[in-house]
């Protein structure tokens, strides 16, 4: 009974999903009856949090069939992590969704595709095998694409097709690789794949595969050079859902990409992970280089997700226990404050009418709390001690050194000042600076709706907490990167019927 757990966090939100279908027409049962479902979807990811601390990993095979043959869910640290924290993001979002999502919207099917899309991503945490990896990103794929189109934009909709088509094109080079290894193998389990793969003779056709699904991944995570659909959309959506999407949609990329290259593609790292090493470089430099000439907040953010990306991938890529630690609290760090600054965005312009820099100012003086709310989150991910970003960012050029790779460290220093150049910006335009001189009073001096302030508060306070208890994360951190490193528990798990 103790391995159904496995199952809740991905039958939650699709129960609630259901209920969101028959509630779309009533926006006050609508709100209460998604809030009421994202909190329960917390409780199930503490409570198969809470089982994978005592047992390290275990496996369930829907319908019993016997392995590796049949549909596999696996938890271990890595992946009860990041249900647990798409538990969290997903409720700070549908609080802050009662006041930011309209009735219209709400009819259109918001909640159905949000808690369908939340079931999608816990899915691709949670499944042992390659092909339903895929399925659970094709799932995500029509969630995401569903709420993008709601009210018809146009400017959304060109968005929508450009996010569409990149993901289009991802799916061709995952759903090739797949096949490949399934020709190679024999099998798409994960855990039989990281045994399989390395009986097979013919490397060069190995790492060849290995390219193959970096590419696809790569699209996914936004890895240079193919990310420039994620800046073209983002910022065209409603601030509820671009902070869902900043939150959590690249990492599902990442994850994968940690997956399968610390399980199954580990036989010539020379090949694969020197090529993860140089995209992640790449990425960093070019999102945070294109992020200093924008002036729209979520603009400016969007670039900063790809730049961000980079250390995680960049982590990976080194390949060691304390890089894989600094990647874990990386990516934890990460989702929490992008999804809060994306928040705060929408923030800013209720009480300045705008997301463009040029046309707001002065909020330090109005609104001191939003500040507070902006400047928490904005700062960790720059860098600065005690915050969460810091550690993370220190993890990570800490690791550089370690291994030896001294320019990736510095430019890993360097790309953080970079990101600081931005936040600053930000900081200095829209809550420092004079209102402009054609806006003598701001925009709406009414006060900031509780519903959204409580989740940016909430999220910059585990901010502030990851950020001064790191020790403790750190510990469990450095554990996950062991059992990264060495995924017998995984394959046991597995192989052992969990």
């Amino acid at each position: 009974m103790i391995k159904m757990q496995l199952i809740f966090p991905v039958l939650v939100p699709m129960i609630a999903a259901i209920a969101m279908v028959l509630f779309r027409m009533d926006e006050k049962k609508a709100n209460t009856a998604a809030v009421i479902g994202a909190l329960i979807h917390v409780f199930a990811s503490v409570l198969l949090m809470v089982t994978i601390f005592d047992v390290k990993a275990m496996a369930l095979w829907v319908g019993n069939w016997p392995a590796p043959a049949g549909i596999c869910l696996v938890a271990d640290y890595l992946s009860a992590v990041m249900v647990l924290i798409t538990s969290v993001i997903h409720t700070a979002v549908i609080i802050y969704a009662r006041k930011d999502i309209g009735s219209s919207q709400i009819k259109a099917g918001f909640y159905p595709f949000m808690q369908l899309l939340t079931a999608a991503v816990c899915g691709a945490f949670l499944t042992g095998d390659l092909f339903n990896l895929y399925v659970w990103f094709e799932v995500m794929l029509m969630a995401s694409f569903g709420i993008m189109i709601m009210g018809h934009s146009s400017g959304r909709m060109a968005g929508a097709v450009k996010y569409v088509t990149m993901n289009l094109l991802s799916t061709m080079f995952l759903i090739t690789a797949i096949g490949l290894i399934y020709g190679l193998t024999g099998t798409l389990n994960m855990a039989d794949l990281s045994e399989k793969m390395a009986l097979v003779e013919n490397a060069a056709l190995v790492n060849s595969v290995a390219l193959l699904l970096i590419t696809a991944l790569g699209i996914k995570s936004a890895l240079f050079p193919l990310f420039f659909w994620l800046p073209a959309s983002y910022h065209i959506l409603p601030v509820s859902v671009s902070a869902f999407f900043a939150g959590m949609l690249t990492k599902v990329g990442v994850y994968a990409l940690i997956r399968m290259f610390t399980l199954v593609f580990v036989g010539d790292t020379v090949i694969t992970h020197t090529t993860l090493m140089v995209l992640a470089v790449l990425t960093m430099v070019s999102g945070v280089v294109a992020a200093a000439s924008q002036t729209e907040i979520r603009r400016i953010l969007s670039f900063h997700i790809i730049s961000q990306v980079g250390y995680m991938v960049l982590g990976l890529s080194l390949f060691t226990p304390l890089a894989l630690a600094g990647t874990l609290i990386y990516l934890v760090h990460h989702i929490i404050v992008k999804t809060n600054l994306f928040l705060v965005s929408g923030l800013i312009r209720k009480a300045a009418g705008s997301f463009d820099l040029n046309h707001i100012g002065s909020l330090y003086k109005t609104r001191g709390l939003l500040s507070v709310g902006f400047f928490i989150p904005a700062f960790s991910l720059a860098g600065f001690p005690p915050l969460s970003g810091f550690w993370a960012k220190l993890l990570i050029v800490y690791a550089c050194l370690e291994s030896r790779h001294y320019i990736l460290g510095a430019v890993a220093a360097v790309v953080g000042l970079m990101t600081l150049f931005s936040m600053t910006k930000i900081w200095s335009e829209a809550f420092w600076k004079p209102l402009p001189g054609d806006q003598a009073t701001p925009f709406e001096l009414k006060p900031l709706s509780a519903w959204m302030m409580s989740p940016v508060l909430g999220l910059a306070l585990i901010t502030i907490l990851t950020g001064l208890f790191m020790e403790p994360v750190y510990r469990f951190a450095v554990v996950v990167g062991e059992q990264l490193m060495n995924p017998m528990p995984y394959i046991q798990a597995v192989k052992g019927g969990g």
